[in-house]
């Protein structure tokens, strides 16, 4: 149950996070065209080519998200493992993690979970764990209690 909770709670991360950008990429469309019905010479190029590469920022973290989305569903049915994987949820004596994509916190059944990609420093540690194994981030340690 709060591992559908926390997929959920991160496909609505990526979600919000598509159409934000998806806004942007018409808001540079629009300047886009604005720029080329305006001024001439080398303004207008300046100003053109400075959309660009706005558009390719923005193409490059749409592609991202995408990925993102494709790591996402493939945790969708994960069952759960003595080792840490992609889709563990994960209790610590510190902190609880989810380990799908970076997502914002959320907050389940009273308890705050991290959401982690299993790229990040801290996912990279817990990667491969297993119950009462121990790690250190940021000079703290934090052993492992449970993983669903």
């Amino acid at each position: 149950m709060i591992k559908k909770t926390l997929f959920d709670h991160c496909r609505a991360h990526l979600e919000k996070k598509m159409r934000l950008l998806e806004q942007q990429k018409k808001s540079l469309q629009k300047d886009l065209t604005s720029e080329t019905k305006s001024s001439a010479g080398d303004k207008h190029e300046t100003g053109r080519a400075m959309i660009q590469l706005e558009r390719e920022k923005l193409g490059n973290q749409i592609r991202e998200i995408e990925l993102n989305y494709q790591r996402l569903n493939t945790i969708k049915d994960v069952k759960t493992s003595t080792i840490i994987s992609l889709g563990s949820l994960i209790f610590t004596d510190k902190a609880n993690y989810y380990v799908a994509i970076a997502a914002d916190s959320c907050e389940v059944n009273s308890k705050v979970f991290y959401c982690i990609s299993s790229q990040s420093p801290i996912g990279k540690l817990l990667i491969g764990k297993k119950i009462n194994e121990s790690i250190m981030f940021n000079n703290i340690k934090s052993t492992i209690l449970e993983i669903i």
